[in-house]
């Protein structure tokens, strides 16, 4: 899809759904700073990007151990055949990162899984680091957040992403009517997961909630989940 088409996309969204969902992809960073850390800690995804920061991170000095995670998830399962952390390992070591400095833990489905089998993978390999930066795609940082935290308590850690805006993020690959039906479902599962022993609490502001219930009746409900499953 060419850059004209592209924007011709973006315009059919109308100004409303952009300025809502400009206030959702905004909670939804963390914003934090980094710091060095022993690992960084890349989660699966469907977003490339992702492992072009976390190498990035790891050719900047800023951690000597590299770990991708992830099998086929909700978002790739069949629309890719490798899995995301096998993937990602191999963007990792075509811009320069050493395959001696890469862990792949492929067998995860979500987040929590993400998490709890790199714990499995770092004790097979009685590694035990301490802190970490976790990088995900920048309108899921907050939940890697919560996510991380209910599952690895005791570790220290900063969420990271890659370094795009709003207005820069979609491609053809992933427009902008894919963005914001995800970024409405993960907004719901910060929600609605703490209660489930996914995730830790994580506040929601009422204009960011009130704009989660307006995309969700313009139709932007397609990664929801049934709140009773």
């Amino acid at each position: 899809m060419c850059l004209i088409a592209l924007i011709f996309m973006f315009l059919m969204i109308t100004a409303e759904v952009i300025t809502l969902a400009k206030k959702i992809w905004n909670y939804h960073h963390v914003n934090q700073n980094l710091v060095k850390s022993d690992c960084i800690l890349a989660l699966g995804s469907h977003d490339t990007r992702v492992a072009d920061r976390a190498a990035e991170l790891y050719l900047q000095g800023w951690a000597p151990l590299l770990i991708f995670a992830g099998g086929l998830g909700r978002l790739t399962e069949g629309l890719w055949t490798e899995s995301e952390a096998d993937l990602f390992a191999r963007i990792a070591i075509e811009k320069g990162v050493p395959e001696e400095a890469i862990l792949i833990e492929n067998r995860s489905t979500n987040t929590g899984e993400n998490i709890i089998l790199v714990q499995q993978l770092l004790k097979e390999r009685h590694l035990d680091p301490q802190t970490f930066i976790v990088v995900q795609k920048p309108y899921m940082e907050r939940r890697s957040y919560a996510t991380f935290a209910k599952n690895w308590p005791g570790k220290q850690f900063v969420v990271t992403s890659p370094q795009i805006s709003f207005e820069a993020y979609p491609t053809p690959d992933i427009p902008l009517e894919q963005v914001i039906n995800i970024m409405v479902g993960d907004l719901q599962r910060i929600k609605v997961y703490p209660e489930k022993g996914f995730q830790i609490y994580q506040d929601i502001p009422d204009d960011v909630w009130q704009a989660y219930e307006r995309l969700v009746a313009l139709g932007y409900n397609k990664q929801l989940i049934k709140e009773d499953a």
